[in-house]
């Protein structure tokens, strides 16, 4: 199976991309960040058209996330306890049927990190702690959900490996030392981050800005991520960055990340 992760930047806008990616690249599961839809809005009859199930949490102009699959989600969580946070950016689902066949069902944690905005500023500080009570969450779900697949924006460049120019982003947000050590105790809990299972090399991006032609100039950052617990990684078989809908008319300024899994949840 096909498990991906792309913020869109406004599912109404994009919403013709999305479409015709799910018809092309045909994923199993599929995270959407930054909807900026209502729930009322969401476009459930044309993904349904698509053969997709949803699930979503979303706010108007601002936030959402969504996921997507052939299957129907189940055990749907979109508030964790400790976190007070009214913008919609966690969204968790189970994909499969654990009480048929416990270890082919996939529980996807959807995630749309705090971007933060800069060093010293409040978001930053709220960044920080968001991104403590989610590990929190996600040890609790590690040890329910063996087959955890965390996924999603994280606003955050794993290493300098995922930044196209390491000395001009410094420690800057983003990059800074609280932030990436944020992330690795979520790693530290088991998890892997499923690109480097399979490529090490830098130069591999998943943003880049609309301006100053980033895209052709491949300025970018790594900051789609999808990572797996443990019981994963054996049936880990590939994963992408795919480029393609960068390319399109009118792109978000994220594309979408991938990975194949060697598991069936039908």
């Amino acid at each position: 199976m096909k498990i991906a992760s792309w913020n869109v930047n406004s599912l109404k806008v994009r919403l013709p991309q999305l479409t015709q990616w799910l018809a092309d690249a045909r994923p199993d599961v599929l995270a959407l960040q930054e909807t900026k839809l209502e729930d009322a809005r969401f476009p459930v009859d044309e993904l349904a058209a698509a053969g997709y199930r949803a699930v979503y949490s979303g706010q108007k102009t601002y936030n959402g996330v969504a996921i997507l699959a052939r299957d129907e989600p189940r055990d749907i969580v979109t508030d964790i306890p400790g976190l007070d946070d009214p913008q919609r950016r966690i969204l968790a689902a189970t994909i499969g049927d654990p009480a048929a066949d416990p270890a082919q069902a996939l529980r996807v944690v959807n995630l749309y990190v705090v971007n933060g905005k800069a060093i010293g500023d409040e978001k930053y500080a709220y960044k920080l702690d968001w991104l403590g009570k989610v590990r929190e969450f996600l040890a609790r779900e590690l040890e329910r959900h063996p087959n955890l697949v965390v996924l999603g924006d994280f606003n955050i460049c794993p290493d300098e490996r995922d930044v196209y120019d390491p000395v001009a982003w410094g420690e800057d947000i983003l990059c800074s030392p609280p932030e990436r050590a944020a992330l690795k105790a979520i790693t530290d809990l088991g998890l892997h981050d499923s690109f480097r299972l399979f490529e090490t090399a830098p130069g591999h991006y998943s943003w880049w800005d609309y301006r100053q032609a980033a895209f052709r100039r491949n300025m970018g950052l790594r900051i789609d991520l999808i990572l797996i617990g443990e019981a994963l990684k054996s049936a880990a078989t590939a994963a992408a960055i795919d480029r393609e809908p960068r390319r399109w008319e009118r792109p978000s300024d994220h594309t979408p990340v991938t990975l194949d899994l060697d598991i069936r949840t039908t």
